[in-house]
């Protein structure tokens, strides 16, 4: 029974020296969690501090200030092609049907708006000025008796009834003659012309547009209905970019802001544009919206449908946290500045730079827009410029440690 006791006071013993042992590795030295937790505050990743003794500092090129605030322009890249609006593409129709006899102009050729096209031909447009010279010279008939009709009736000689019939056959004579100039017009004839018996064989097609021709669609002799398309004008001269904006960067884009173009035909040449329309519908498929630019500066063959790479100057108008490219480095995948931070365990006569990792922001020019992601302290001390020779020192430090 005593050897019993024995042994499960030992085996006891052994449990709680095990027990204790695991409770001591756990949990280290003394202050030793706590400090690998204020280390991760400070750098937020494997980034040391670095240390420059006084002496150091003054002999290298490292600027330290507050944290500026600016006004940064960035550079949306945007996507898109030369277009035209539809007040300056048209397809030509003749008013009425008839047999295509000339075509008076090539594809490529510039046409004034107002210059015949085409000629066609048709019976009914003889018989249509036969009717108005018809109805003209009745016109003059009943206007001699209308006037030989009121006299009579001022006079009291000729009966009322007689004046009343000539009135009214008179004003339907004037709406039917009318009618008729109003169809000659519309087929680009002049009615005064043919009041002097001049009667046209054959009716111009005229271009409703200045602009170059873009496409014949029809053959000589061939009879072209009022709703054929006969051939199409472009105005190339008020082509626009039509940009096509992600929605990310929508908020940024506003009406007045300039930008760069680059035709993919032509990448080597640059022209200038403005922003005037910005769309209200949003593109599911490409998540983008419309952004239309007015070309400012042409000096180079534009056509629409040519695409393009586009660079919007855009602005959000507030002062953000920036600085210059020098006082930012990229190390591991990670953008960093260096903050001062005072240490009693250094000489007290140094400088320590701690790093504090950021995301970048807009760039413009030698500036980056500076995104924490933790707050700094207030009137932190920051350096603007030798960042990257911070960098090799905490490099050089490292492999002296091995």
């Amino acid at each position: 029974m005593k050897n019993i006791t024995t042994s499960y006071l030992i085996c006891l013993g052994i449990f709680f020296f095990h027990l204790s042992c695991e409770s001591f590795s756990s949990s280290g030295l003394p202050g030793q969690e706590a400090e690998s937790e204020d280390h991760a505050d400070v750098t937020g990743s494997s980034m040391q501090p670095v240390f420059l003794s006084d002496y150091k500092f003054q002999n290298v090129d490292i600027r330290v200030d507050t944290m500026p605030l600016r006004h940064l322009d960035g550079i949306i890249h945007v996507n898109g092609e030369l277009a035209i609006s539809p007040h300056n593409k048209a397809a030509i129709t003749p008013v009425k049907g008839g047999n295509l006899e000339s075509i008076e102009v090539i594809e490529g050729d510039r046409v004034r708006k107002g210059q015949p096209v085409a000629y066609i031909t048709h019976p009914d447009f003889t018989k249509l000025q036969s009717d108005y010279l018809h109805t003209f010279s009745k016109l003059e008939f009943f206007s001699q008796e209308y006037d030989r009709q009121k006299r009579l009736y001022e006079e009291e000689v000729g009966a009322g009834r007689s004046f009343q019939k000539t009135k009214s056959e008179l004003n339907l004579l004037n709406v039917e003659l009318r009618g008729y100039e109003a169809q000659l017009r519309q087929l680009n004839l002049d009615p005064e012309k043919i009041q002097n018996e001049k009667i046209y064989e054959r009716i111009p097609v005229l271009s409703p547009i200045t602009g170059f021709v873009e496409k014949i669609t029809i053959q000589l002799g061939q009879y072209v209905q009022p709703e054929t398309s006969m051939m199409s004008i472009v105005n190339v001269d008020q082509v626009y970019a039509d940009l096509m904006v992600f929605e990310k960067d929508i908020s940024k884009v506003k009406v007045g802001q300039n930008v760069s173009i680059t035709l993919e035909s032509q990448p080597g040449k640059e022209i200038s544009g403005k922003i005037y329309s910005i769309g209200k519908s949003f593109e599911k498929n490409t998540k983008s919206v419309h952004v239309h630019a007015r070309i400012t500066g042409k000096g180079v063959s534009l056509l629409p449908g040519m695409y393009l790479h586009g660079r919007i100057q855009a602005t959000t108008g507030e002062r953000v946290m920036a600085l210059p490219e020098s006082g930012v480095i990229d190390e591991e995948g990670r953008s960093y500045i260096f903050i001062v931070q005072n240490s009693s365990a250094q000489d007290p006569d140094g400088w320590t730079f701690a790093p504090i990792e950021i995301r970048k922001g807009t760039a413009q020019d030698d500036w980056i827009e500076v995104r924490p992601l933790t707050p700094l302290p207030q009137e932190a001390q920051v350096v603007w410029d030798g960042a990257y020779y911070l960098i090799s020192e905490m490099k050089k430090g490292e492999f002296e440690d091995d």
